[in-house]
C-alpha cells in the first residue's frame, strides 16, 4: 500500500494504518529476514492440512461405492476395499507427520521470528529522543507496540498465524467450491450468504471490542505496570513502610484493576453474544446442505457415495467459508496490532540526513540567542527569553528556587529537548543541526537523581559493554572520586556486581556514595563539558560546598555548569545565572551580584546564615 493511502488517526497524528496487504508482506519479509525456513514450512503446511481435511470426503465415497459394487456381485472380493484402506492409511499417515512437523517447527520458528522483532522494539524505545518519552500518546504508542509483540496470538506472531490459516482455507475453498458447485450452485450461494452474515456480525463485535475495550485498556495497562512496579521496587519500600501507605497503595492498585476487569467484562459478554449467533448460523446452514442432499437424491438419483462425498464437501466448504471470513476478521484484528507496532517503529528518533558531525576544536562556546520552551501541553513557557553564553574553559554557576527554570536550561543545552524558539549555537552552528549522538559526546553530565544498573561497578562507571571497558581507568576514576576506602572493603573491588536484582551478592550503596560513583562516571567520560545538575540536592549547604569545590579542582580546565538552588557552589565559578520563573534575571560573578544588592545578593544573605549555623554546630 503506497503512503499516500495510509490513514492517519484523527486522535493520533503519529498512528498509520496500513491495511491486511501491506503488513502481511511486512511480516513476510521479517520471515524472510530472520528465518527463511518458516516460508517452506507454512508453505507445506498449507498443502497438508488442506489436503487432510478434504481427503476423506472422497474416500468415503469410494468406500461406499465398492461396497455397493460388491454387494452387487455374486463373488465377493474385498481387496479393492482392503487396498483403499492401506493407500488411505499411508497417505493420511504421510499427510499427518508433515503437518505434525510442520506445525511443531513453525511454532518455534515464529517465535523465534517473534524475539527478533522485540529486539526490534527496544532498541527503538532505546534511541528514542528523551523529550518524546514525556508525551503520553508516545507512551501509548509503546504499550501498545509491545502488547502487538506480547504473545503468540498478538500482532506480528498471531498475523504469521493468520497468513498461514488464510492459505489453508483458501485451498480448502479452491477445490471444495469447485465441486459443490457442479452440484448445485444455489447452494453455494445460499451458504456463502449465510457465512457472510456471520462474519459480518463477527467484524462488528470486534470493531467493538477493539473500541471500546481495547484502545481504551493501553492507559490502564501502563497504571497496572506503574503499580506492580512501585509495589515491587525496594527503593519504594522505606516510604510505603513509614508512612504507612499499604491501605492506600492497594486501593489505588485495586481501582485500577476493577477498571481493566470492567472493560475485559464488556468484551466476555460480545463474544459471548457472537458465539450464539454463530452457532444459530451454522445449524441453518447444516439444514440447507442437507435439504439439498436429500432432494438430489429423490428427485436425481443421486447415489449413496455421492451423497456421502457432496455432504462432506459441502461441510467442509461451509466450515472453511465461515473460518475463512472469520479469520479475515481476526487477520484485520491482528493487522491493527501491527498497525500499532509500526506506527511505533516509525517514529522518527533518527537524525535529519543533512545532520553534520560535530566538528572537532579545541575549545567549544554555546550561546543561548533569545531561547524559549514550553512543555507540549503547558499553557506557560517554562524558560522565556534567555540570552546567555557559556565560554569555554569558564565555570558557571546557575541558581534559583525550585521551578525558577534551571533543569529546563540543562536539557536544553544537552539537547534532550530541542528549543521551542531561539536558537543554542554551538561555535556559532546551530545544534540542531549537528548529529545528536555526537553532540552527546562533548558532556559529562551528573544528575539529582543518580541512577545505578545492575552491573559490575566498573561498568557502571563507564557505562559501556564490559569489553570495551577500560576497569583500570574505572577504577581511578572512583578513587579520585572519593571511593578508595569503599572499594578496599568489598570482596571484588571494581568488579563488585551492584544491586540484588540480577546477583543475590549484589551491594547497595548509601546516597553519598551513589553521588560520588556518578562524579566517578563524570571523571571516566573525560567530556570537554561537565555538567552537574543537583547532584548534591541530598547534602547539607557545608557538603555541597565541599563536594563541589573538590570536583572543581578534579576537572581542571574543563568547561562546567553547576545547578544548584543553594548558593554554597558559587565562589569557585567564574560567572553565575540567577533564574526566576523561566527567566534570567541577573547575570555575574559572586561579587559583582553582591555588589547589587539583589534578588541574589537577598538569596546568599538568607542561606548565609544557615551556613554560619552550620558551622556553629559544627565547631560546637
Amino acid at each position: 500500500m503506497s503512503r499516500s493511502k495510509q490513514k492517519k488517526e484523527e486522535n493520533n497524528p503519529f498512528h498509520t494504518e496500513y491495511g491486511i496487504v501491506s503488513n502481511s508482506i511486512y511480516i513476510l519479509k521479517k520471515i524472510k529476514q530472520y528465518d527463511p525456513l518458516l516460508l517452506f514450512l507454512l508453505l507445506i503446511g498449507m498443502i497438508a492440512n488442506s489436503l487432510m481435511q478434504y481427503l476423506w470426503s472422497f474416500i468415503g465415497k469410494f468406500v461406499i461405492d465398492i461396497v455397493q459394487a460388491q454387494a452387487n456381485t455374486p463373488e465377493k472380493d474385498i481387496r479393492p476395499l482392503l487396498h483403499l484402506v492401506i493407500a488411505t492409511t499411508l497417505i493420511e499417515l504421510v499427510f499427518m507427520l508433515v503437518n505434525t512437523v510442520a506445525n511443531n517447527k513453525m511454532w518455534y520458528n515464529m517465535i523465534h521470528v517473534r524475539m527478533h522483532i522485540i529486539s526490534e522494539r527496544v532498541e527503538k524505545a532505546l534511541s528514542m529522543n528523551y523529550q518524546m518519552l514525556e508525551q503520553p500518546k508516545i507512551l501509548d504508542m509503546h504499550q501498545k507496540a509491545t502488547t502487538a509483540t506480547g504473545g503468540n496470538d498478538n500482532g506480528v506472531e498471531g498475523l504469521m498465524h493468520s497468513v498461514y490459516d488464510f492459505g489453508v482455507q483458501f485451498l480448502l475453498m479452491l477445490v471444495t467450491v469447485t465441486a459443490v458447485a457442479a452440484l448445485d450452485l444455489r447452494m453455494i450461494l445460499v451458504l456463502a450468504v449465510l457465512s457472510t452474515f456471520q462474519y459480518l456480525f463477527f467484524r462488528y463485535t470486534v470493531k467493538k471490542d477493539r473500541k471500546k475495550v481495547w484502545d481504551k485498556l493501553a492507559p490502564t495497562w501502563r497504571k497496572i505496570n506503574y503499580m506492580n512496579q512501585l509495589t515491587q521496587n525496594f527503593s519504594y519500600a522505606k516510604d510505603i513502610h513509614l508512612f504507612h501507605m499499604k491501605h492506600w497503595l492497594t486501593k489505588k492498585h485495586h481501582d485500577i484493576l476493577m477498571e481493566k476487569q470492567e472493560k475485559m467484562l464488556y468484551s466476555r459478554n460480545l463474544w459471548i453474544y457472537n458465539s450464539i449467533f454463530a452457532h444459530g448460523i451454522s445449524m441453518l446452514s447444516q439444514a440447507c446442505v442437507y435439504g439439498v442432499l436429500i432432494f438430489c437424491v429423490i428427485d436425481r438419483n443421486l447415489s449413496i457415495g455421492n451423497f456421502t462425498l457432496y455432504l462432506g464437501l459441502s461441510t467442509t466448504f461451509s466450515s472453511a467459508l465461515t473460518q475463512f471470513l472469520n479469520s479475515m476478521g481476526s487477520f484485520k484484528e491482528r493487522s491493527m496490532q501491527v498497525d500499532d507496532f509500526r506506527s511505533f517503529m516509525d517514529l522518527k528518533t533518527e537524525d535529519d540526513p543533512d545532520c553534520i558531525p560535530v566538528p572537532k576544536a579545541e575549545t567549544y562556546v554555546f550561546e543561548f540567542k533569545d531561547v524559549s520552551y514550553r512543555y507540549e501541553g503547558a499553557e506557560t513557557y517554562a524558560l522565556r527569553h534567555l540570552d546567555l553564553t557559556l565560554e569555554a574553559g569558564k565555570k558557571l554557576a546557575v541558581v534559583g528556587l525550585n521551578g525558577a527554570g534551571k533543569t529546563t536550561f540543562i536539557k536544553l543545552l544537552l539537547r534532550l529537548y530541542d528549543v521551542t524558539e531561539g536558537a543554542i549555537l554551538l561555535n556559532g552552528t546551530d545544534i540542531r543541526k549537528f548529529k545528536r549522538k555526537e553532540y552527546y559526546q562533548l558532556f559529562s553530565p551528573v544528575f539529582q537523581n543518580v541512577e545505578i544498573f545492575a552491573f559490575p561497578m566498573s561498568e557502571n562507571v563507564s557505562m559501556k559493554r564490559p569489553e570495551t571497558t577500560d576497569r583500570t581507568l574505572a577504577e581511578a576514576c572512583l578513587v579520585r572520586a572519593g571511593m578508595k576506602e569503599k572499594l578496599e572493603n568489598l570482596p571484588d573491588g571494581a568488579d563488585t556486581q551492584l544491586l540484588k536484582v540480577l546477583y543475590d551478592n549484589g551491594v547497595d550503596l548509601s546516597g553519598g556514595e551513589k553521588q560520588k560513583l556518578a562524579l566517578a562516571r563524570a571523571l571516566y567520560k573525560d567530556a570537554p563539558i561537565i555538567v552537574l545538575d543537583e547532584p548534591t540536592a541530598a547534602l547539607d549547604a557545608l557538603a555541597e560546598y565541599d563536594l563541589y569545590r573538590n570536583f572543581n579542582d578534579l576537572i581542571g580546565n574543563k568547561s562546567a555548569v553547576y545547578i544548584s538552588h543553594r548558593l554554597s557552589s558559587t565562589r569557585f565559578c567564574d560567572s553565575i545565572a540567577m533564574f526566576k520563573e523561566g527567566e534570567m534575571i541577573e547575570y555575574g560573578s559572586h561579587e559583582e551580584l553582591l555588589n547589587a544588592k539583589g534578588a541574589y545578593a537577598d538569596m546568599f544573605e538568607i542561606q548565609a546564615q544557615y551556613y554560619k549555623d552550620e558551622e556553629a554546630v559544627t565547631v560546637g
